[in-house]
């Protein structure tokens, strides 16, 4: 039991810490490195100046950077602060206690503790859809095409790890297509997969389409028909350990609203199913 404690209150720390961190950079956009695996951003808009301006906390899928890092600079009035990682170690941080007035996961699987935790203040809402890509370098040495080319002999495969929302999506693909794949990296997020590929560490990778797309020419994306076994769906609720679960829920209405999914579906993801 102290054990359990001591370990709440050192996350509690770490995570106020962290997220302090990131309150204290300026307007626009900012970020730093947090705890592993973790990215945190801050994004402003509109006049903050004010003693009255309210800080959102948004815990959001690592594969959420780009998109949610823009989005908030179109939020009035608020300084969004961002804590980006894998679902699977967000979830754990909430259920622990950390602060957060959001929550957005990359799958329903990391979503559902939140909820058994009592700590949602409303329905989760899936505001997207994602599926996988293969990503390989620019000059794709290893020449991969399709997703059985992945079996390659002597191929540097990095995945992601199955207890994350891209590597079940990755483990539903294997055992949908009979295809076994041996990958000399498992990472904890699909950023980390996306960053080995572009670092030339891997000749190939899984990531999600979104991530994808916004790695530009860093990398050469290659559509598989297989990725239609597991599309990703993508929840998003308020959540009551932070201070604003109210500003909470007018970010999730935000994300809901048409301009914001239109912007959505130009980054790659799929449509909100709302009903």
């Amino acid at each position: 039991m102290e054990r359990s404690i001591l370990s709440k209150v050192v996350l509690g720390l770490g995570i106020t810490s962290l997220l302090l961190g990131g309150c204290a950079a300026g307007g626009g956009t900012s970020a730093e490195s947090g705890a592993a695996g973790t990215s945190t951003q801050s994004a402003t808009s509109g006049d903050t100046s004010s003693s009255e301006a309210r800080t959102l906390t948004v815990f959001a899928a690592a594969s959420m950077e780009p998109t949610f890092t823009e989005l908030a600079k179109m939020f009035e009035g608020v300084k969004v602060v961002f804590n980006f990682a894998g679902s699977q170690d967000l979830q754990e941080q909430i259920v622990e206690g950390a602060p957060a007035d959001v929550f957005a996961s990359a799958n329903e699987k990391q979503m559902a503790p939140v909820v058994e935790a009592g700590l949602n203040s409303s329905e989760p809402i899936i505001y997207a859809t994602n599926q996988l890509t293969i990503v390989t370098p620019p000059d794709n040495p290893a020449q991969i095409a399709t997703f059985q080319d992945l079996t390659k002999e002597g191929l540097l495969l990095v995945i992601c790890a199955p207890e994350v929302p891209c590597g079940a999506a990755t483990q539903k693909v294997v055992e949908a297509s009979g295809v076994t794949l041996k990958p000399v990296s498992e990472e904890q997020s699909v950023t980390d997969v996306l960053a080995k590929v572009q670092a030339g560490e891997a000749d190939a990778g899984l990531v999600y389409k979104t991530d994808a797309i916004s790695a530009g020419d860093t990398v050469e994306a290659i559509a598989f028909p297989e990725s239609a076994d597991a599309v990703n769906k993508n929840p998003i609720v308020a959540v009551t350990t932070g201070a604003e679960p109210e500003l909470g829920q007018e970010w999730v209405d935000f994300i809901l609203s048409d301009s914001v999914q239109q912007i959505l579906k130009d980054a790659g993801f799929g449509p909100a199913q709302t009903s």
